[in-house]
């Protein structure tokens, strides 16, 4: 956190004359040719510092008249600088190539709180040019394991998973196993294969496989050996256990096929629930061939309270009556068939933790939502954060079941690279089991910070594939080059069409200083002051709900309240610090410590947006313990950019006016499964999708619909899949649950069929 009171940035060293003036061109003069801009022929790249020996880094340009490097937003004294003049054979144009060299001091002076990069701006009498930036970290390999494998004793053809995590590096470690001190190819023996979690896998225990097993991590700076864990196979499987049983209990039948459980049903322990009692008796209690009913998925029952419209037969299709066309038509208790048992958190993430999937998601359940859903579908939510997903009717496949999660991570879990100027715009989100089967796409909603715009922005939606790379999976505003992926962008959130599960992140790279973000500036106060002295807190945080909820909790852990209302700052891509400064206190009962007229935060600490809980503390100091109202202004500004100021005027003892704002304790239920996830009668909606999903006359179909919803720039993504009315509805789904307007759908619905007088005739509904 940039927190300390009294910081403040150090000048710019010098630079020669109208260079200063020039770093803060952005574009180039007025007619100038573009063709005469710099253009670099070398960019700086990432780099590790190994032990104590300074690294370089070098640019090279043409034409160019200077170039500079400039270090985490400050320039690098022009004597740090190595030139070389040179003339580009082909062109005749003037080369210029710089370097410096960085040390690890240098970077251990800002190391904890951003990684430390470095970037070269050209100069030509045209304008500038920025190179993409370097990154220069101090490489290093932790001792310790995080976990390593143990000993074992299992039966031939059992399967082992021998655990790894190993010691925090940078670069991140890589791994390899030893048998018996000779390494392990997985290539060699498809018996053998590595997760990406590192964990050693035997598919079959052989008895050839009894040896001592060595997890080893290198990385540039050094090699590490865990543990040798000692396995043993032994040729005969142990005589199975038969559980206890009372007389006369009834206990669920279950048969398992010959080949075991379906590999997509996540845990077998939720197929019992509903299952038909059968009543067994004592003497065959122990005798494991009684259990030979197969269940049927299908026929599984269970009630909730809603309204359904009946079927009728008749060839007409839905009417349009008096009334909203999506009115329930009564209440009452209705049954559908189908399966959704219900998991304890503390057990699903026991039972899950097991699983290699699992493994990197936090230890926890607090930004975590999951629940067992079946083909009718369902609803995840993390409360308080704006994240959810929306698991539409038929994505699971039928007679599946799958337990789901959602989670929000932090960066420090996950470790998503930037580079250059890229910027992190979203929360980083996990929902899963990834890899399993949906046969429609899932939309994951989560909030976004940007303030987009085409010729200001160039947004990835990225996912990290299963070996643990980054991967840019959709360019937001471009044609969808597959159909695994769809992205809806809105004012404050997007809506993620996915038909693989996994981690996803909003990225965006300015394409101009126009570009902005969006910053939520949020002020805090202790809510006693037992001292004299008094401390407030005003964080600048992105404008997402997640963040916010983070920073409430952690307020409410140090005893703090707000005491004003949250501003939105819209922070541009300037390279210009955002300063904080605090005025118009009282001189007679309060007096600031500050040594210095303003704090600054360094633009790259909020642009990257890896650091989610940036603030400036101001220490004030009251002059009598009697003194108890506070009235001062506060300003938050980005040099020559916009700003936002706080005027503050409360009582220190107590003062909860500003409450309302904050969002409110854990509430709400983090999974809906079936027909209570969703706002549109199950019916209603088959029948909307039946309605529209041909081509109607007068263009009375789904088209129309997506025209009327504002949805008509996505046509091709639409038009792609199987039901394109099925999308319009789960993104209306998605997007309006829980406070949605039926009724403002039912008018879209209406206006269509008007088009067409036979498309709605006289109907049961």
């Amino acid at each position: 956190l940039w927190g300390a009171p009294g910081h403040v940035e150090v000048a710019e060293p010098h630079l020669p004359t109208g260079a200063q003036q020039s770093a803060t061109v952005a574009n180039p003069a007025s007619g100038a040719s573009s063709d005469l801009l710099p253009h670099f022929q070398l960019e700086p790249e990432d780099v590790y510092i190994v032990k104590n020996k300074a690294v370089s880094l070098a640019c090279r340009a043409t034409p160019a008249t200077q170039i500079y490097f400039k270090c985490n937003g400050e320039w690098v004294h022009q004597g740090d600088h190595v030139t070389q003049h040179s003339t580009d054979r082909s062109t005749g144009l003037p080369v210029m190539e710089v370097r410096i060299e960085v040390t690890r001091q240098q970077v251990e002076k800002i190391f904890g709180l951003e990684e430390y990069w470095c970037q070269c701006v050209a100069w030509s009498s045209s304008g500038t040019t920025k190179s993409q930036k370097a990154f220069v970290r101090i490489a290093y390999l932790r001792k310790n394991f995080e976990q390593e494998p143990t000993a074992r004793e299992v039966s031939i053809e059992q399967g082992i998973v021998l655990p790894c995590r190993p010691p925090e590096g940078i670069p991140p470690a890589e791994v390899e196993w030893l048998r018996n001190e000779e390494l392990v190819d997985p290539e060699l023996d498809a018996n053998v294969y590595v997760t990406p979690e590192h964990s050693l896998v035997l598919r079959q225990a052989r008895l050839a496989d009894t040896a001592n097993y060595t997890c080893v991590a290198k990385n540039i700076v050094a090699r590490r050996r865990s543990a040798s864990a000692a396995i043993t196979v032994y040729g005969m499987a142990p005589p199975r256990q038969s559980p206890p049983c009372c007389p006369g209990v009834a206990l669920p039948v279950l048969s398992l096929p010959k080949g075991g459980l379906d590999a997509d049903v996540a845990d077998s322990s939720i197929l019992t629930a509903g299952f038909q009692p059968v009543s067994i008796k004592p003497s065959k209690a122990d005798n494991p061939s009684l259990l030979t009913i197969q269940p049927d998925l299908s026929t599984t029952t269970m009630t909730y309270q809603g309204s359904l419209c009946p079927r009728q037969d008749g060839p007409a299709k839905l009417q349009l009556p008096n009334g909203h066309l999506l009115s329930p038509l009564g209440a009452g208790r209705h049954t559908l068939h189908h399966s959704s048992p219900a998991a304890e958190g503390a057990d699903f993430v026991a039972r899950l933790s097991t699983q290699s999937y699992f493994r990197s998601l936090p230890r926890g359940t607090n930004n975590m939502a999951y629940g067992t859903f079946n083909f009718l579908g369902g609803r995840l939510m993390i409360p308080n954060t704006g994240i959810s997903l929306l698991i539409p009717p038929d994505a699971i496949p039928r007679g599946k079941i799958y337990e789901v999660y959602l989670t929000l991570h932090k960066q420090e879990e996950v470790r998503l690279p930037l580079a250059g100027c890229q910027t992190l715009l979203s929360p980083i989100v996990s929902c899963g089991p990834p890899g399993v089967l949906l046969t429609r796409p899932a939309i994951l909603a989560m909030g976004h910070c940007v303030e987009a715009s085409a010729e200001n922005w160039s947004i990835r939606l990225k996912k990290q594939s299963c070996e643990g790379t980054w991967e840019d999976v959709l360019q937001l505003g471009a044609e969808p080059c597959t159909e695994l992926y769809y992205c809806q962008l809105e004012a404050q959130a997007c809506y993620v069409f996915t038909e693989q599960l996994g981690r996803f992140a909003l990225v965006g790279e300015s394409l101009s200083m126009a570009a902005s973000k969006r910053l939520k500036l949020v002020l805090f106060a202790p809510a006693a002051c037992p001292s004299l002295e008094y401390n407030i807190r005003v964080y600048c945080l992105s404008d997402t709900q997640d963040v916010l909820k983070e920073v409430i909790q952690l307020e409410k852990q140090l005893g703090g309240q707000l005491i004003g209302a949250p501003r939105v700052l819209h922070f541009k891509d300037s390279y210009h610090n955002l300063r904080l400064s605090i005025h118009d206190m009282p001189s007679s009962l309060w007096k600031s410590k500050l040594l210095a007229s303003y704090q600054e935060i360094p633009f790259y600490h909020i642009w990257s947006g890896l650091q989610p809980f940036l603030h400036c503390t101001f220490t004030l100091e009251r002059l009598s313990t009697s003194t108890c109202e506070l009235a001062c202004k506060i300003w938050v500004w980005q040099v020559e950019g916009d700003g936002q100021s706080f005027t503050v005027n409360f009582n220190i003892a107590k003062d909860t006016r500003f409450s309302d704002w904050l969002v409110p304790d854990e509430v709400g239920t983090p999974a809906l499964v079936g027909p209570s996830a969703f706002k549109i009668p199950f019916l209603i909606r088959q029948k909307i999708i039946s309605s529209l999903d041909p081509p109607g006359t007068r263009g009375a179909d789904w088209r129309t619909l997506a025209q009327k919803l504002n949805l008509d720039s996505h046509l091709s993504f639409f038009a792609s899949k199987a039901s394109p009315t099925a999308m319009i509805l789960n993104l209306w789904e998605a997007r309006h649950f829980p406070n949605g307007n039926l009724s403002q759908l039912a008018a879209a619905v209406a206006e269509v069929g008007k088009q067409d007088g036979a498309l709605f005739s006289e109907a049961e509904c």
